[in-house]
């Protein structure tokens, strides 16, 4: 399209300036199939002038109903099926790959803002971090072949490794990111050992080759000497650029082998709407109400055939009813379940309650709801004098339950007040009364008021993980250091290149639940790197600590502590209270104690009138019987007295201290 311009004399005139004013818009029209960008000049002051449109490219959608409905799964043997998982280190670009790979198969359109497409919560992308497991289908034509390729997205954080380990099972290879600036990281380690043990074909990506400080033939000699992969088999791409991306999609359909175990398995035959299955950790049975794929939004079909990973809607009443890594299989033909399976265990626990017990209800409402898609969280009832009514939350680690608790504030405009995190500790009894009352010799404690008392316990049991820290050798003297304060056992120590060592620690889980990520990446200037896993329980000397306010216990602030820890402990958390807790007419005994000992004590001042402010002289006599006087009627208070912990100073108590 043209417009001409009336010119007199070199400019126009003001008549013509005014007739030709326009304005040039960018717009967007969508259609029912199609989206078409468009420029539309439009005339600034005249509404009646006619409107010019041109056509600038009209893009096919990609998620159309008719595409939904058209897609013929019959059509992808197992021969012609991929499933893989893409795995790292956090932050090392598994969602930006995953991205590029949408793109690149057509299963979004390629734009400037595609970040993080499958990770859909709030949290996720604010934090940068992947935290619930994401699959989608791709499908990718080669060599005049189209493969169907299943894609799971996995987290990076430690505290979600099982659900790592649960998405590996349904795969038959992985992609391992490694970032060519930091190189190999703990977590890469575990997850490397997690596919190896699947016996999983491994395909080692190199990403982030564009940075400026990248050094991918230093990260290809770590992975040849830590894995023995050798140096060829490496990928070097930029995921955020799309460099060499188009390579990972041909090794991913060159060296994997044909999908055999899907997310939902299928060894023969088809899974159809209206069958019905069983769970095999349950023995439930369902009715398929809906099945379809991911790509990454849900598109229905009418089957699903063997080798294909997708999902299932069969009529689940609760999230704990669809456990990860579980069996499903046809009503009239029995299997066996498939190994590996079991279910994800809660490693820290805390209390939640609501600031206000008004709002019990409406938390309660938002707590269920968020655990329907999280059913690795562990909920019981719980109540406290000084909290009300809440519940004791069980969870994978520390990031989890932040996540948990900043998902509430987000998703439910929730305040909530969280207790100190402890650890499951288990318990032998001596006593036979309590074993007839358990049923069992053995218990695990979850909650610190519950620690039965040493007298009728023959031993005591903590939770033990094997720590994994890779750091440049020059941190090494200050994090063996931490470490040895922490009572870890050190297991071993190997370079895996000049400058970076890595070492294995036994720790008790109670000693890096808190703070020691924290205190790690302090002390290493953000080098280190840390993961851990279960490494079963051992004996330990611990102890229950109490926190008594003029000898009255507070049961919310009880702690499990070990004996050599006892004091520091019982003294820091004295201290504490004592900036908390304002004021009163008498005086605040702070006392943390063991068992019928107090090991450590801060005294709150009362306020006090002076009573001396009317005598202006006389015999000291009439002084000290005024005093005396006072005295009394403060201890008199004492005893009748209660101490009133407002809410504000359970909060700032329980906080996490910085270091």
């Amino acid at each position: 399209m043209q417009l001409s311009l009336i010119k007199h004399q070199g400019c126009a005139t003001p008549f013509l300036r005014h007739l030709l004013d326009f304005r040039v818009y960018q717009t967007r029209q969508r259609s029912q199939c199609c989206k078409i960008a468009c420029t539309v000049i439009r005339h600034r002051w005249m509404k009646r002038a006619p409107v010019f449109c041109t056509h600038n490219t009209t893009n096919k959608m990609i998620s159309t109903q008719a595409d939904k409905e058209n897609i013929d799964m019959s059509k992808f043997p197992v021969e012609r099926i991929r499933n893989f998982s893409i795995i790292a280190h956090i932050d090392h670009g598994k969602s930006t790959l995953a991205d590029r790979l949408l793109e690149l198969t057509g299963a979004i359109a390629t734009t400037d803002k595609n970040k993080q497409v499958l990770d859909k919560l709030q949290v996720e992308r604010e934090r940068g971090i992947t935290v619930k497991a994401q699959t989608a289908s791709l499908f990718y034509k080669y060599q005049g072949q189209t493969y169907l390729l299943n894609l799971i997205d996995t987290p990076g954080h430690v505290d979600f490794s099982y659900e790592v380990s649960r998405s590996i099972s349904a795969c038959q290879g992985v992609l391992l990111i490694v970032d060519a600036n930091q190189g190999i990281q703990a977590q890469t380690v575990a997850n490397f050992y997690l596919a190896f043990e699947a016996q999983l074909t491994i395909i080692p990506v190199i990403n982030k080759i564009d940075l400026k400080n990248a050094d991918p033939e230093r990260v290809e000699k770590q992975i040849e000497k830590v894995f023995d992969i050798p140096t060829e088999e490496c990928i070097r791409i930029s995921a955020k650029l799309g460099t060499n991306v188009e390579q990972v999609l041909q090794e991913v359909v060159k060296r994997l082998p044909p999908g055999v175990v899907a997310n939902i398995a299928l060894f023969g035959g088809y899974l159809s709407k209206g069958d019905r299955i069983i769970s095999a950790y349950l023995g439930k049975s369902y009715e398929v109400n809906e099945l379809g794929l991911l790509r990454p939004d849900e598109h229905p079909t009418d089957r699903l055939y063997a080798g294909q990973v997708g999902y299932v809607i069969a009529g689940m009443k609760e999230v704990k009813e669809a456990q990860i890594g579980d069996t499903l299989y046809h009503q009239k033909h029995l299997v066996e379940a498939l190994p590996g399976f079991k279910p994800a265990k809660a490693m820290v626990f805390a209390g939640m309650y609501p600031m206000d017990q008004s709002d019990y209800s409406a938390l309660r409402s938002a707590v269920e709801k968020l655990t329907l898609n999280d059913s690795s969280v562990t909920v019981q009832r719980d109540s406290s004098l000084a909290l009300g009514a809440g519940w004791r939350l069980g969870f994978l680690g520390l990031l989890h339950m932040e996540v948990f608790n900043q998902r509430l504030e987000q998703e439910y405009n929730a305040s909530v007040i969280v207790t100190a995190p402890t650890v499951p500790y288990k318990a032998i009894l001596s006593s036979a009364k309590l074993i007839k009352e358990h049923g069992k010799e053995e218990i695990t404690i979850v909650n610190p008021a519950q620690f039965p008392d040493r007298s009728v316990v023959k031993e005591y049991l903590e939770p033990m993980v094997m720590g994994t820290i890779i750091t440049p050798d020059d941190y090494i003297g200050k994090i063996m250091s931490i470490c040895l304060n922490r009572r870890a056992v050190q297991k071993n120590m190997v370079y895996i290149d000049d400058h970076r060592v890595m070492m294995k620690y036994l720790f008790p889980l109670n000693e890096i639940v808190v703070d020691f990520y924290d205190l790690l990446k302090s002390m290493s200037s953000g080098y280190a790197s840390f993961d851990y896993e279960d490494a079963g329980y051992q004996p330990a000397h611990v102890i229950k600590m109490d926190i008594l306010l003029n000898g009255k216990p507070v049961e919310e602030l009880t702690t499990i502590v070990h004996k050599d820890r006892a004091y520091s402990a019982g003294k820091a958390m004295c201290e504490r209270l004592q900036d908390a807790i304002p004021r009163q007419m008498f005086e605040i005994a702070v006392q943390a104690a063991i068992g019928s000992k107090v090991i450590a004590r801060e005294t709150i001042k009362a306020y006090k009138k002076n009573v001396l402010a009317k005598c202006y002289g006389g015999d000291i006599t009439r002084k000290m019987k005024l005093l005396k006087k006072q005295a009394e009627g403060k201890k008199k208070m004492r005893y009748i007295g209660t101490v009133q912990v407002p809410k504000d100073a359970f909060i700032n108590v329980l906080k996490r201290k910085d270091k």
